[in-house]
């Protein structure tokens, strides 16, 4: 028998198996605690397991993932901070765990983390509000609740949002799926050229809106629909229709400097404006409103 051979496997068997515990903490705090064998893929050699190794990560990252804020301009005008984000520094971690598994004692370790920027913050946001290049406002009954609710959750889907040079803005993307679960209500919507009930009837009000706002700003209309019949509060083809899996409204910035979307719903009425860099140049495009009979405050 070959005992230098048999030496070896004593050894190392004796290696993994050896008492040892890894304390893993997060500002000082416990988070959670493993032993070499949680990672082991052999009884006898010390051979890791890396898909435990990554599952373990996973819950991790879940657990200390903090996503990024951008910065935002409140109700009042004033700029409210962005917050940074965290999450798992995966390379780091990977080195303490090995240097863990291999060593001969229990240890403690302070989970790496990576700092996680937001898009937006508030030099940025201070810079894209100099100047007002586009806006448009339309008017909307205060009394029809179900329709009001569904104007005021879309028109805070798009509030605040930046978009950069070269970029591509998706109203059902950025708005999303509009459904109970949201909060959207069941409205009046137009469909085949009917009246109808559907979850989220009142927000072509706020694409509508939108596009001509941001068709003031001068930016370019990448796809954008009519209902199948006229409406209510813009002009005859100024509206935009959008419906999930089906019209969508989408413009892009090709200008040189990023654009901010403020909307703002008040009780009657919804204003949607666009800024920029003052040093942007930019050619805005006169837009047509209904006359003030057609669309006063109700």
């Amino acid at each position: 028998m070959n005992f230098s051979w048999l030496l070896g496997l004593i050894i190392l068997s004796q290696q993994v198996n050896m008492p040892g515990s890894l304390f893993i903490t997060n500002n000082g705090h416990h988070i959670s605690v493993v032993n070499r064998s949680d990672f082991s893929m052999h009884p006898v050699l010390p051979i890791m397991n890396t898909e435990k190794l990554n599952d373990f990560m996973d819950k991790i990252d879940q657990q200390l993932t903090k996503n990024p804020k951008n910065a935002i301009i409140d109700q009042y005008g004033e700029i409210i901070p962005e917050q940074v984000g965290y999450r798992l520094d995966r390379q780091v971690f990977t080195e303490k765990i090995f240097s863990f598994y291999f060593s001969h004692h229990s240890t403690k370790l302070e989970v790496p983390l990576l700092a996680i920027y937001p898009r937006v913050d508030s030099e940025l946001l201070g810079n894209i509000r100099a100047e007002k290049i586009g806006e448009y406002m339309t008017f909307f009954n205060s009394n029809n609740k179900e329709r009001n609710n569904n104007i005021f959750l879309a028109a805070k889907a798009i509030n605040n949002y930046v978009l950069f040079p070269g970029e591509i803005f998706s109203f059902n993307k950025v708005v999303g799926k509009r459904t109970a679960g949201k909060g959207y209500m069941p409205a009046t919507v137009i469909v085949n050229g009917e009246l109808s009930e559907d979850f989220g009837g009142g927000i072509c009000q706020v694409s509508s809106t939108l596009f001509n706002a941001i068709d003031n700003a001068g930016l370019k209309v990448v796809q954008r629909y009519s209902h199948s019949r006229e409406v209510s509060y813009v002009p005859s083809k100024r509206d935009a229709t959008v419906s999930w899996d089906g019209p969508d409204l989408i413009f892009k910035n090709e200008y040189n400097q990023p654009i901010l979307i403020l909307a703002e719903p008040l009780e009657h009425k919804i204003k949607i404006e666009i800024y920029s860099s003052d040093v942007l140049t930019y050619t805005p495009k006169e837009v047509p409103y209904l006359p003030y009979e057609q669309h006063p405050p109700k």
